[in-house]
């Protein structure tokens, strides 16, 4: 029998590591990032074409390399940050196993520039598919220049699954924001396709916040310090009216380097409790520092996951921070007898005349007929608005029902209603010949405005829109500012009316149908927040199927109330206008059917 067992060659172990490290173009960004900032750089420049997979071009000013070190980076486990395995344990560096520039050579094209400040020439190194093809003194300024050409050129397999060059940018914009906010010290510059994205000065880490995801976050965030001897926490943690329903900005860094930690994560939202509406998520950007030798950051290749020594403590002392944060900056609302309105009792004078209360009954009065029924379903949805009233010490504002037009798809399905019934806010009830079924009313809604906004996106026929009676200017952050820009077709037929004002700013002048006048940064963040939070397998027809989920979604949150009969009889018909009417856009059912012979087998 022949030997099966073969040694693998250094460019074989090189393309499988980098399947490791170097999954799509934003791990090769972290990767050079990461490096520019251990190189002591006070000022990086990223340039990225057709979202990396055509260029990516890293420029600092930090220490160089060597002509030797400038040929040695490129070899597996050749590193500078560890000698032996005990340094891992102490290491403050970003990268430090030596496998990131050998990786990225093996599935590209790969040239470098790079001269220490005290050389008066640089070395240059050009490399492909792991073979050197030329190494030479060049002209260079201080620092390194690496550039980075058509990445996986020679991994096909995994080219394949890359997704949109708008889907990878994003990525990208996500490793730079986390690089970028972990060193407000160094200026960062960022160019996507000769266009400059970003152009962000060294100052603090609040002014970096705002830099990247905009001015209005001045007024959204508070901030948070604890010291202790395990651990020291820094940051900014957003304010509770301003959470979202998606997670949206959320940064966790330990010795300044990017963390996910789940259980963290649920030490600080615990200390909102009673704070942010049902499934919202608060914005925060906390910074732990502890000692190199209480955590263990060599668990994952990305280094994304660490282990705390004591996590139990680390997540109490985190907790306890946010909430101190919290009630020092009035965030928590204050007790105040005074707020809740007593009863107007008019002092009784010598020479009022007193009267005995009376009752006043109609004798003929019959609660079985229908007008008596309309008056007591009508008179408990006025009860509940004034309970809502005397608990929130406001007056509520019930918009006019504003819907969309009659359904653009073709009726399908009828059903002979016989009888049906509100139960809760929630859920309708209804007979007909055959079944009895229960609707979960906010699922329904959202089914009827999926059908209705993925049809006019697919027909670019608009839905109505309502003009706002003051236009409102809004600031997103780069990364929310590029989807609007390139969904500001879609959404048009969604029924925004939206322009580019420049720098990150929109002006709305118009709205869906039924939006509260004002609220059209609430709406909009919402569906932005759903469509780039969605998993990538999902995206297949962004501008479309996304999109019209996180429509239908914000507009069946505003829908959930106690309804009229014509409104009950009016979902009930929309609803079965749609195809499969009893599958959401999720994929959760609208609804639950009982047949007699399901209610039979009960008895």
């Amino acid at each position: 029998m022949s030997d099966v067992i073969k040694l693998l060659s250094d460019h074989v172990i090189n393309q499988i590591a980098a399947g490791e490290v170097i999954q799509r173009p934003a791990s090769a960004v972290k990767e050079l990032m990461e490096n520019a900032v251990d190189a002591g750089s006070t000022k990086i420049k990223l340039i990225i074409k057709d979202a990396g997979k055509t260029l990516i071009r890293v420029i600092d000013n930090g220490c160089g390399m060597s002509d030797t070190d400038a040929r040695l980076c490129f070899d597996k486990h050749a590193t500078s940050k560890i000698t032996t395995a005990d340094d891992i344990f102490s290491v403050t560096t970003k990268g430090f196993r030596g496998e990131a520039l050998a990786s990225v050579a093996a599935i590209s094209t790969v040239e470098l520039k790079t001269r220490t400040p005290d050389s008066e020439m640089g070395t240059l190194v050009e490399i492909e598919h792991s073979k050197f093809l030329r190494q030479e003194p060049c002209q260079a300024e201080a620092g390194t220049s690496i550039s980075i050409k058509n990445l996986f050129f020679n991994v096909p397999a995994r080219k394949t699954f890359l997704k949109s060059d708008q889907v990878e940018f994003r990525h990208i914009m996500e490793e730079f924001h986390r690089i970028a906010l972990a060193h407000p010290e160094v200026e960062f510059s960022l160019f996507n396709n000769d266009e400059q994205v970003f152009h962000i000065m060294a100052g603090s880490l609040k002014h970096r916040i705002m830099a990247l995801f905009g001015n209005t976050y001045d007024q959204k965030i508070v901030p948070v310090v604890e010291n202790t001897n395990l651990v020291s926490i820094s940051g900014f943690i957003g304010k509770p009216e301003y959470a979202k329903k998606t997670r949206g900005e959320q940064y966790f860094f330990v010795n300044k380097r990017f963390i996910k930690n789940n259980y963290l994560h649920h030490a600080l939202q615990s200390a909102y409790t009673e704070l942010l509406a049902k499934e919202s998520f608060p914005s925060y950007f906390v910074f732990f520092e502890i000692q190199p030798g209480k955590i263990d950051v060599n668990i994952h290749p990305t280094k994304t996951e660490i282990k705390f020594e004591d996590e139990s403590m680390v997540y109490a002392i985190l907790k306890a921070a946010v909430k101190r944060a919290l009630g020092q900056h009035n965030v928590i609302p204050p007790m105040d007898f005074n707020m809740e309105q007593a009863f107007e009792i008019q002092p009784v004078k010598s020479t009022d005349i007193l009267r005995q209360p009376q009752i006043k009954i109609n004798p003929n009065y019959n609660p079985f007929t229908e007008e008596a029924k309309t008056n007591l379903r009508n008179a408990g949805f006025t009860q509940t608005m004034r309970n809502e009233t005397r608990r929130t010490g406001q007056q509520n504002y019930i918009q006019p029902e504003v819907l969309s037009p009659e359904p653009i798809i073709a009726q399908e399905t009828s059903v002979p209603l016989k009888w049906h019934e509100q139960w809760g806010k929630n859920y309708i009830v209804l007979a007909t010949d055959e079944k009895i079924l229960m609707v979960n009313q906010r699922l329904a809604w959202e089914k009827i405005f999926f059908e209705e906004a993925n049809a006019a996106l697919q027909n670019k026929a608009g839905l109505p829109s309502q003009k706002e009676l003051f236009p409102q200017t809004i600031q997103v952050s780069a990364e929310d500012s590029a989807i609007i820009t390139n969904l500001l077709p879609e959404l048009k037929c969604l029924g925004f009316d939206i322009n580019d004002f420049g720098k990150q700013t929109f002006i709305v002048y118009g709205v869906p149908a039924g939006v509260d006048s004002g609220a059209s940064s609430d709406f909009l963040d919402g569906v932005i927040e759903n469509y780039k939070n969605t998993t990538n397998s999902e995206i297949k027809n962004p501008g479309n199927t996304l999109l019209a989920k996180g429509y239908a979604r914000k507009m069946a949150a505003r829908c959930t109330k106690l309804l009229s009969v014509e409104e009950r009889e009016g979902l009930i018909e929309r609803l079965f206008n749609c195809p499969t009417p009893d599958i959401a856009p999720e994929g959760k059912k609208v609804y639950i059917e009982f047949s007699p012979e399901i209610i039979e087998s009960w008895f």
